[in-house]
């Protein structure tokens, strides 16, 4: 009986860290809009906050490819750099003249992206999973092979797109509004819940989660780990190519240095969120709201004057190391 009570009690409070980890994110996000609110007090404004939210989109949706891939025991550092490779491709085929008709060209060209995005995706899964490398220094590599080719076929400059036709076609991809809802936002909502579908209510999704907890374990219960990790990246990479067709209408233009430290920003949104960096937990609305959390600290730091703005990349460094150190603490009440 001893022992019977021993295990209810160890399992009653894990239950207890599991969901503390699972709303910890919202309360922080909660919190933030408070110290917002006293900062300046336009920052609770509707236009404010739809500028915010619309601002994280990019990293938002990498963010829920990198859900995938780090609940499987994976990572991915070549995130930012694949960014600017894709845009760059998309931006030059639209460029080319190809096809005549401007609509045809950009739904071509979108269709190109996420082909782009996907294969990119696949040869870091191939190559971390067939040729047995290490995800960190694979993604490492494809990181600089990316942002190479982006350098050479930018030739150290920048590529922009030419057509003002298809600049006012895509423009409103990015800066229209569906029933006074910016576009990138219903994009976020619709690549989560997509996401979370998968991930919660699909075999595969439940395979993710039992590679990522104990590979020797789901490969003997008969999972093909290889795959299941392979397909966490091909998701990675369309969720880059979902964030460049979001991204190329923005700016019309990218460059070697587009999408730099986005690797960062998006696993720190991942962390944040409550997905386990060791793999084995995935949680696709905490990574939407740690995005949020990283957008709305660059907020707060620009409308307010107590932080210099110049800083939100040590603060987003600082954030990961916390959330980490949060993780761990949790874990080893487990």
């Amino acid at each position: 009986m001893t022992d019977l009570a021993a295990r209810s009690t160890k399992t009653q409070r894990s239950l207890k860290d599991l969901d503390l980890r699972a709303v910890a994110p919202f309360v922080a996000l909660l919190l933030l809009l408070i110290l917002g609110t006293f900062a300046n007090p336009n920052f609770l404004g509707v236009d404010n906050l739809l500028n915010v939210l619309t601002r994280s989109a990019f990293i938002a949706i990498i963010a829920i490819g990198a859900t995938f891939v780090i609940s499987a025991g994976g990572l991915d550092l070549s995130v930012g750099s694949m960014v600017a490779f894709v845009a760059s491709l998309m931006i030059m085929f639209m460029n080319s003249g190809a096809i005549a008709d401007p609509a045809l060209m950009l739904v071509t060209a979108m269709v190109l992206a996420i082909v782009i995005g996907a294969a990119c995706g696949w040869a870091n899964g191939i190559i971390t999973t067939v040729f047995q490398i290490e995800p960190f220094i694979a993604t490492l590599g494809t990181m600089g092979i990316f942002r190479g080719l982006t350098t050479w076929l930018s030739q150290g400059g920048a590529i922009t797109l030419r057509s003002p036709d298809l600049q006012n076609l895509y423009r409103p991809a990015y800066f229209g509004q569906v029933l006074g809802v910016p576009v990138p936002i219903i994009i976020i909502v619709a690549t989560a819940a997509i996401g979370a579908f998968v991930l919660y209510r699909t075999r595969y999704g439940r395979h993710v989660i039992a590679v990522g907890s104990n590979e020797d374990v789901a490969r003997y219960s008969g999972i093909s780990v290889n795959r299941v990790r392979t397909v966490t990246y091909i998701i990675q990479g369309l969720c880059v190519a979902v964030a460049v067709l979001l991204y190329v209408p923005r700016l019309g233009s990218t460059s070697a240095t587009t999408g730099t430290l986005w690797e960062l920003q998006a696993i720190t949104a991942v962390v944040v969120g409550g997905t386990a960096l060791r793999g084995g937990v995935g949680r696709i609305w905490g990574s939407i709201c740690g995005a949020f959390i990283l957008e709305i600290v660059g907020n707060i730091m620009l409308l307010s004057n107590f932080i210099s703005e110049y800083l939100i990349g040590a603060i987003q460094g600082a954030i990961i190391i916390i959330a980490m150190l949060v993780q761990r603490s949790l874990m080893r009440r487990n």
